[in-house]
């Protein structure tokens, strides 16, 4: 690490000391194809010798958009050998989300995936006036264009190929020349409340901070890893470059997002990052498959998980939940070989964490920012407690809490040497003071000295009547039900909470369905009343569960999925409460006001352009106490 403290002098260093080793995996066709270490580093000085040889060097900013391919690990790199900066751009950004990240960072550059990225270049209209070049990687469909900054990637590795015969020595020379210290990665900011940040990233302080996270949670070149979260996240920029590059553990890319588990099971990893949202959607789809298992099957079922739990509480493990049960399942889910899995980015509820720990998960909990690198506290792997997010990976991260109250909960602020640089284009970054990160997160320690978080603190709420409450954790609750997809929990400064919530779509048409409920869309479904007293249950159990002040007492079945595309949730699945708060105030107003019945007309937009207008009826479900303890026993 003394000596290469850069991503492309790391990848140059692996390729001199273990070229012949895999490196990465990607799916094509059904078939798994493999790069060795010599393969990336000379496709990566291809990309890199060629993009210089189009002017494009120190300084410049490199955008990059689409799935998660190792062209793109390879053009992110290359990007940082010629002294340029990557940004990584979701891939499901609209129009208007891309031009204002081009806009904002003055890209150069940008390697896109297909068409339907490149469509999204070629419609800014002049909002990025900077983009001087378009590089593609699949050629499908794009024939019928002729703007003159696109060029296939094909011909710029050929480029670069070029300029290597002609001086074999450029590209170690520009290698060479690399500093740890230089701004490399420009990653976003998750953007909760306006639009994301760029927080501007060194790449030495991404490699030494791998090496402390590894510290905690050891990774080696036996070690395979699946990327399926989006490679704009810092998280995955962390395991896919950081991992990847410094313990050159394997890394894979699956086919297509819809093939995404089938080709995890393939590949059987040994390490998984997981966001809550998937670990909950496989929580749901387990579930959902229990419903239509036989009855001794789901007798089964229920008796492993009984004997799981109980296990689980007790800091065991169940023999006979894992015949019966767990092993069966972990290598249906492709967990058999796991020695290491994390969950990050948002709180994952503790119903959810407990779940796969009773099936023999390895699951740990992160906690971190993007301005941070990402995660910097963990579990040790014999010191797990789902309702922590562990401790620091080393004594470099120093953690504290400022303004506790009497029951220790204040702000959690944080430090080490590795934070990022500040946000582009703008002075010193408001929440750094004196080299201190201030989180907006609510925490505390525990007697064990794990940090506990409980919410944004801007989202802890208290009623009128004054008794306080964390959305995000009664959010969770629900959404441990396979019914659930998402929940929003209502109640700061009103008499009592309420609930917006969102249908699991596909679970609950399966059990419409079965149950010969005749719906047409997502809207029409929501609004039946079996779905209405399917749901009235589920929120009864979680209501038993939670003291009094913090039972739900109404909800109302959304009519539409949240969507980050609405700027409802950000793009790691993130609410955005003060875009709910203000886009369905009527129905929020409706829910405190004793309305039994909301009407509903409005439009939705769709990814594709197209507005569909929605005429309904919402019911609003009232929890009274005779339901609830029904729904309990």
């Amino acid at each position: 690490m003394s000596e290469a403290d850069t991503l492309p002098k790391l990848l140059s260093h692996n390729a001199t000391v273990a070229g012949r080793e895999v490196a990465m995996r990607e799916k094509h066709l059904g078939i798994w194809r493999s790069f060795t270490w010599a393969d990336v580093d000379a496709r990566t000085r291809s990309i890199a010798l060629g993009l210089r040889a189009l002017g494009l060097g120190a300084g410049d900013v490199i955008g990059l958009i689409g799935d998660n391919r190792p062209d793109w690990v390879m053009g992110e790199v290359a990007a940082h050998a010629i002294g340029a900066r990557s940004l990584g751009i979701y891939r499901d950004a609209l129009d208007d989300e891309v031009a204002y990240l081009l806009e904002h960072s003055a890209a150069a550059a940008v390697i896109a995936e297909d068409e339907e990225q490149v469509d999204k270049l070629l419609n800014l209209e002049g909002r990025a006036p900077a983009l001087r070049h378009i590089f593609y990687m699949d050629p499908r469909g794009m024939r019928k264009h002729a703007d003159p900054r696109l060029m296939p990637i094909e011909e710029l590795v050929q480029r670069g190929e070029a300029a290597h015969a002609a001086d074999g020595s450029a590209y170690a020379t520009l290698v060479a020349a690399t500093r740890g210290e230089e701004v490399a990665i420009l990653c976003t900011t998750s953007g909760t409340t306006a639009r994301p940040k760029l927080a501007m990233l060194q790449g030495g302080a991404l490699i030494r901070h791998c090496a402390s996270y590894m510290g905690a949670d050891p990774k080696g070149p036996e070690d395979e890893y699946v990327s399926v979260l989006p490679l704009p996240w810092i998280m995955e920029q962390i395991y896919v470059l950081g991992f990847g590059l410094l313990a050159r553990m394997k890394v894979n890319f699956v086919e297509e997002p819809e093939t995404m588990m089938a080709d995890f099971r393939e590949i059987g990893p040994t390490f998984v990052l997981f966001a809550p949202r998937l670990w909950e959607q496989i929580a749901a789809d387990v579930r959902a498959r229990v419903m239509d298992a036989s009855p001794l099957k789901r007798h089964m079922f229920e008796l492993a998980m009984k004997r799981g739990l109980a296990a689980l509480d007790g800091g065991k493990r169940s023999s006979l939940a894992n015949q019966l049960l767990f092993r069966a399942l972990r290598d249906r889910l492709g967990f058999s070989n796991l020695r290491s899995a994390a969950t990050g980015g948002a709180a994952l509820g503790p119903d959810t964490f407990r779940f796969f720990l009773a099936m023999g998960v390895p699951l740990r909990q992160l906690y971190g920012q993007t301005e941070l690198l990402g995660a910097y506290t963990i579990h040790r792997a014999a010191d797990v407690n789902f309702d922590t997010v562990g401790v620091p990976f080393d004594e470099s991260v120093e953690i504290r809490i400022d303004q506790p109250d009497h029951n220790g909960v204040g702000e959690i602020v944080t430090r080490h040497p590795n934070m990022f640089c500040g946000y582009l284009g703008q002075g010193e970054p408001g929440d750094v003071r004196e080299g201190w990160m201030h989180t907006g997160d609510a925490g505390f320690f525990d007697k064990a000295g794990h940090l506990v978080v409980i919410d944004r603190i801007k989202d802890i709420a208290t009623t009128s009547r004054g008794d306080r409450f964390s959305p995000q954790y009664i959010e969770n609750k629900l959404k441990f039900s396979p019914y659930v997809a998402e929940a929003v929990v209502l109640g700061d400064g009103r008499p009592h909470l309420t609930a917006i919530i969102c249908i699991r779509f596909p679970i609950v048409s399966k059990w419409a369905e079965r149950n010969r409920i005749a719906f047409t869309t997502y809207t029409d479904l929501s609004a039946r009343d079996q779905v209405l007293e399917l749901l009235r249950a589920e929120v009864a159990r979680v209501n038993s569960t939670l003291p009094e002040p913090q039972r739900i007492r109404d909800f109302v079945l959304l009519y539409k999925e949240l969507d980050a595309d609405d700027e409802e949730l950000t793009r790691t699945r993130k609410v955005r409460r003060g875009v709910i708060n203000q886009k369905y105030a009527d129905i929020i107003a409706a829910l405190y006001g004793g309305e039994r019945a909301i009407p509903v007309d409005t439009t939705i937009a769709f990814q594709d352009g197209t507005r569909q207008r929605i005429r309904t009826t919402l019911h609003v479900v009232s929890m009274d106490a005779p339901a609830m303890a029904q729904a309990a026993e």
